[in-house]
């Protein structure tokens, strides 16, 4: 978000309640992105004060599912996976994208995470289920528009140490009854180590959205996907930050 601002864009961003230190509040929408009327909230906001968009960022995304695997996980739980981490996706892009197709220009990034094909089983296995959904999805829908001069991108964090994933290490200590040291160890080895041996920062996966987004219309390459390379477990609530 700031590194877009910097750039130049005026940056709307939505969330279910604004962050106390929220800047530029004039541009922000309360809503849940995780369901339709959410979703169509900020539709609305953004075409009746933006218009088209030149960039649609979309990162919302986490797990409120219990630990224990596969058998743990009820119906209702995996709607909710799938409502947070891939349907809001879908829902903000078919209603966005129409107005970039006709300017026929525009930039689309996903944030999908690296458990799309190395999930965590025991913690967040509906959540790496609907992130692998949403990776096919963005794949598809890049060879659908790029003839149309828009590129949809991925991007697939590894292990970025923020207050959620700080919560799933504290989620692993409980449950596994392990101390904190040993349940990021856990999850890092799990992930296939991380040769830095720490995890990535917010501001890693910042600057690869901002090399995705130009913020001047380019021309219209190749559909294409893109990953980072640090390994990352998902937020242990779902993001309070979405952007459009």
């Amino acid at each position: 978000m700031v590194r877009l601002r910097e750039a130049g864009a005026t940056v709307m961003t939505t969330a279910r309640t604004m962050p106390h230190d929220a800047a530029h509040r004039d541009l922000f929408i309360a809503a849940d992105l995780s369901t339709p009327g959410g979703a169509q909230t900020v539709l609305h906001q953004v075409r009746t004060r933006l218009g088209a968009l030149d960039i649609l960022v979309h990162v919302v995304g986490g797990s409120h599912s219990p630990s224990g695997g596969f058998a743990a996980l009820s119906d209702g739980q995996w709607q909710a996976e799938l409502n947070l981490n891939l349907l809001a996706a879908v829902r903000l892009d078919r209603g966005l994208l129409p107005a970039m197709i006709a300017a026929r220009s525009g930039a689309v990034v996903h944030i999908s995470s690296i458990q799309r094909h190395m999930p965590l089983f025991e913690a967040t296995l509906g959540y790496a289920a609907a992130k692998a959904a949403l990776t096919t999805y963005s794949k598809g829908l890049a060879n659908e528009v790029g003839p149309a001069g828009i590129r949809v991108n991925t991007i697939a964090p590894g292990f970025v140490q923020t207050d959620g994933a700080n919560g799933l290490i504290d989620r692993i200590s409980g449950s596994a009854g392990v101390s904190r040291d040993a349940a990021l160890q856990q999850i890092m080895d799990s992930l296939g180590g991380i040769p830095l041996g720490r995890p990535a920062q917010p501001d890693d996966t910042a600057e690869l959205v901002a090399f995705l987004s130009p913020t001047a219309p380019a021309p219209s390459p190749a559909p294409s996907t893109s990953s980072t390379a640090a390994p990352c477990p998902p937020p242990d609530n779902p993001s309070a930050h979405g952007e459009t």
